[in-house]
């Protein structure tokens, strides 16, 4: 059983969301922030390990940790350096990126920027592809971060999430896999893990990142629920049906509150099928962060994927 508290590395950012009406929505992002917020919503320990800029928008994403009980007493606030931005605009029926997080306080994170304090009583690590992508010393402190985390007896936990415009897919590849190697818990998305496979079957990549160490591995698969392999079983959980709206934080709602139920002592199986549930809810919602149900939600919204005894 693995408990503790779950302690989220990598970038924040502040989110401006086109509303269609000449005004944008401001919000939070950052797929590990999302994460470290969703897990909170449904009851856990989270915190997060990063760097802000001593900005208002930094000051920003504090508050709403602070609204959302997730501790950032070790996020430092950088001096002269500009915390990261994103816009998302809809068009043609799509949602459309711009960032602005070139050379963004978190992008800025080195290795020596993480103190040894804050692994202290952590039960899983939780960082993503994008926390090595954003630049050479965040890579490295990503790689710090999962050594300090072993030093401590925390499990590793990692979830793909390629972003080809941060870097070429070989190097994506390499640096998945390596650190699929160390994990314990690897969280990809179908579409992600196809192309960092070049595997086609769900049960083939299942089987890769499992041979190359990881103990379990859940693979969300959008509409069609998620495929979960441990302990030499294969199980898959339906998603409930939704009108989806927004899925752009669907796949971090689920890692958060997959996390969360681990952590909290529920079973595999049950954590997956929960996670699930809130994940298909957070789509009917807009927003990376506004879009997490609580733990309240989920189980009003779709009482019989709560197996009885999860946290709600």
């Amino acid at each position: 059983m693995i408990s503790g508290r779950l302690l989220c590395l990598g970038e924040p950012l502040v989110e401006f969301s086109d509303a269609g009406d000449g005004s944008w929505r401001g919000g939070i992002g950052g797929d590990v922030s999302n994460v470290a917020i969703a897990a909170a919503r449904q009851g856990a320990d989270a915190a997060m390990l990063a760097r802000l800029g001593d900005d208002a928008f930094g000051a920003m994403i504090r508050q709403v940790w602070d609204d959302e009980g997730v501790d950032h007493r070790h996020v430092a606030a950088v001096a002269g350096v500009e915390t990261g931005l994103y816009f998302i605009t809809y068009r043609d029926g799509a949602h459309h990126f711009e960032y602005r997080r070139a050379h963004s306080a978190a992008a800025q994170m080195q290795p020596q920027d993480l103190p040894e304090e804050a692994f202290a009583g952590v039960g899983v690590l939780h960082l993503s592809g994008i926390s090595q992508a954003i630049s050479t010393s965040a890579h490295a402190a990503a790689d710090r971060a999962v050594a300090l985390a072993r030093q401590s007896g925390a499990k590793i936990s990692y979830d793909p999430n390629l972003r080809l415009k941060l870097w070429p897919l070989e190097r994506a590849r390499a640096a998945a896999e390596a650190t699929i190697a160390q994990a314990d818990i690897v969280l990809p998305g179908y579409e992600d893990a196809r192309q960092l496979t070049g595997l086609d079957r769900p049960e083939d990549i299942l089987s890769h990142y499992r041979g190359l160490g990881a103990g379990l591995v859940a693979m969300t698969m959008g509409g069609q629920g998620v495929l979960v392999s441990f302990d030499q079983e294969v199980q898959h959980f339906s998603a409930p049906k939704v009108q989806e709206v927004d899925a752009s934080g669907a796949g971090d709602c689920f890692d958060g509150a997959f996390l969360a139920q681990v952590l909290q002592g529920r079973g595999v199986p049950e954590a997956a099928q929960y996670a699930t549930a809130a994940a298909a809810l957070s789509v009917t919602r807009y927003g990376a962060a506004l879009s997490v149900p609580t733990a309240q939600e989920v189980k009003a919204a779709f009482p019989d994927h709560v197996v009885p005894g999860c946290r709600a």
